[in-house]
């Protein structure tokens, strides 16, 4: 009988020359357990997802009840479905300002592909301005708005009429006038470096948008769900954008995501054509449903007032010799190392000893942590223990 191993290195595309190869049999809470019987925790949760941990026995009684009910029937414009409908509604209540309409996709590059649609259709423009540094995802559009040649230049040309900015620089800020459709930006930068811009900076983007007719776009992907210390990082900065997008903790562990706005501009996708933005399953009954009860826990708990806990923890743990900086907000964290080398050993070593870390040679001397935002006290004491036995 083949193993999952060998399926896995003969018929499943890797994305590197050298995957981690981990092989998963379970996941519970912070903890992540392989198959040869090791026991992880894990401080980058699915990259951003698994806010809640793995399991989450709300999110998961929530999809047993929609299993129950129904899968796969028809999205957008026909079928209403109460699972849909509920997360609609609970979004509305919870997004700031008249952020109250949500178009429901599967991922969080697909969220931003219909954002950028929708402010181009909404507006009648075609430009659009990003900032250097950003990521947005890796579809054609989404990458079109990505300030990364690393991740840009393999698939050149991509869309035309993107102009990138500096990021975190008011001046630059002029560049941005009334022929764009849109400018789309990450509260706090992920990929880039963990990068967190000034309130200022903020204030002068949304007030430079609002002067010259631009939407603005918060891609709030990874920031979102609590991961700031707030529900959604825009709280953080005083700003409310016009489109915001959101994926990866939406759904508990479950693929969704969603671009959210006020109902004047959403109605731009109803006509001229009818059918203007369509997907198969976005907003599937049972990743609603997981977000639903995930977002109702959130909310419930108030576990997004973890966050600053969090941050202060890893902060007073890693102000040792051979950390050159923690730099984020919150859970979402960046652990800056002296050299790529240093890096790589310490996630390592950190691997071998049970505590999985986020690090890609993308950022080669950025170790990024992203707990649970209900890691217990004791766990993450823990693996920060093991991360400074690492660095020391």
């Amino acid at each position: 009988m083949t193993t999952a191993r060998e399926q896995f290195e003969r018929h499943v595309a890797w994305t590197s020359t050298a995957p981690m190869a981990l092989e998963v049999d379970r996941a519970e809470g912070p903890y992540i357990w392989l198959a040869d019987g090791r026991r992880l925790t894990d401080l980058i949760s699915g990259i951003a997802v698994s806010s809640l941990g793995h399991r989450h026995p709300a999110v998961m009684a929530a999809i047993q009840k929609q299993l129950d009910r129904h899968l796969h029937v028809m999205v957008y414009g026909e079928f209403i479905q109460e699972a849909q409908s509920a997360l609609a509604g609970l979004l509305a209540r919870v997004l700031p300002g008249d952020l109250s309409t949500a178009y429901f996709t599967m991922s969080g590059t697909e969220a931003n592909e219909g954002a950028l649609k929708l402010a181009k259709k909404a507006t009648g423009r075609t430009r659009l301005v990003a900032f250097e540094g950003s990521y947005h995802g890796d579809t054609h559009g989404s990458l079109s708005v990505t300030g990364r040649s690393v991740y840009r230049d393999p698939f050149l040309p991509l869309l035309p009429g993107v102009t990138f900015l500096p990021f975190d620089q008011i001046d630059a800020l002029a560049e941005i006038d009334n022929t764009v459709a849109a400018v789309i930006t990450e509260p706090i930068q992920g990929e880039g470096g963990v990068r967190v811009p000034s309130r200022a900076w903020h204030a002068a983007l949304r007030a430079r948008c609002t002067e010259v007719g631009a939407l603005l776009i918060f891609d709030e992907i990874q920031t979102g769900m609590g991961r700031t210390g707030t529900l959604f990082a825009a709280e953080q900065f005083g700003v409310i954008p016009d489109i915001m997008t959101l994926a990866k903790a939406l759904g508990g562990g479950m693929p969704i995501g969603a671009f959210v706005s006020r109902p004047e501009i959403m109605r731009a996708l109803r006509e001229n054509p009818p059918l203007s933005h369509v997907t198969t399953f976005g907003g599937h009954p049972v990743s609603c449903a997981a977000a639903h009860a995930a977002l109702s826990e959130l909310v419930k708990t108030r576990l997004y007032e973890r966050a600053p806990l969090i941050e202060a923890r890893v902060r007073a743990a890693l102000d040792i010799p051979g950390v050159v900086e923690v730099r984020g907000m919150g859970a979402m964290l960046g652990m800056v190392l002296r050299t790529a080398d240093e890096t790589a050993h310490v996630v390592d070593a950190c691997l071998s000893d049970g505590v999985l870390l986020g690090w890609t040679l993308h950022s080669d001397t950025l170790v990024r942590i992203a707990p649970p935002l209900n890691i217990p006290d004791d766990a993450l004491d823990a693996a920060l223990e093991v991360i400074r036995t690492a660095v020391q």
